[in-house]
């Protein structure tokens, strides 16, 4: 006995469609639909399913697949409902917000940069363009029996700081290249590691300027630090919606 839908994504106008079996455990991917949204959704025997690669990867491939030929909401991964009805029920709940959510990405897709600094030691990089962090580090290194506790936990909080504020600094001066080639901008948080991690929804056709852009944004940095850019993907960052239904 079917347990229920995995939804993958809402799309509009797409009327009553199928796929073949490109969804999670080979499943058949089909619309379900109701008045100009529709659901992209497979069936699925399990009531959860696990963020295993194979399933991830699944995932992806059916929205890289929406993406050929329509607007899309992608749904996050695990999203599950419990009918047909079920699907019905939040598109028709939500189809005023899900209409205005389609409108904004419509025509636009999502690309990815990442700006890792790429240096042997993060700590010893800031210390030495700190001259504050510089001297609380020799102060506490001199002490005859090393740096106390209270020693590292101010060294951390000055490093933390600094960095944050590096951070806010390398990513303003990106944004001011980035900017006016963008419809919208997320800052997402950065790992250890990284300088910045941004979302960019961009136009179709202002890919290629996206990527110029990047590359012209790299000329304010030295080598140290490392440019990442990908996509193009589904508008992830930028979809605001809530699929997931209610209880029966």
């Amino acid at each position: 006995m079917l347990m229920g839908k995995y939804i993958y994504a809402v799309v509009d106008e797409a009327g009553e469609q199928t796929y073949g079996p490109i969804g999670l455990n080979g499943g058949a991917v089909y619309t379900l639909s109701h008045g100009s949204l529709a659901a992209v959704v497979s069936d699925l025997m399990d009531k959860r399913i696990r963020p295993e690669r194979k399933n991830l990867a699944a995932h992806n491939a059916v929205v890289k697949r929406l993406m050929e030929d329509s607007t899309i909401l992608p749904a996050a991964f695990g999203t599950l409902a419990g009918s047909a009805k079920a699907v019905r029920d939040i598109l028709k709940k939500n189809s005023e917000t899900l209409v205005e959510e389609l409108n904004l990405v419509r025509g636009k897709v999502e690309m990815g940069l990442r700006v890792t600094l790429d240096v042997p030691n993060i700590f010893e990089y800031i210390v030495n363009s700190s001259p504050e962090l510089a001297a609380l580090r020799d102060q506490a290194m001199g002490k005859q029996h090393g740096p106390s506790q209270m020693d590292q936990i101010e060294l951390g909080r000055l490093f933390d700081r600094l960095l944050t504020r590096e951070r806010e600094r390398y990513t303003e001066a990106a944004m001011q290249v980035l900017g006016p080639l963008c419809v919208d901008i997320k800052q997402n948080p950065p790992r250890e590691g990284e300088v910045m991690h941004l979302a960019c929804l961009v136009e179709l056709d202002a890919q290629k300027r996206f990527e110029d852009g990047v590359f012209e944004a790299a000329k304010l940095f030295d080598n140290n630090f490392g440019f990442d850019f990908n996509g193009p993907w589904a508008p992830h960052n930028f979809v605001d919606v809530n699929l997931d239904p209610e209880e029966d």
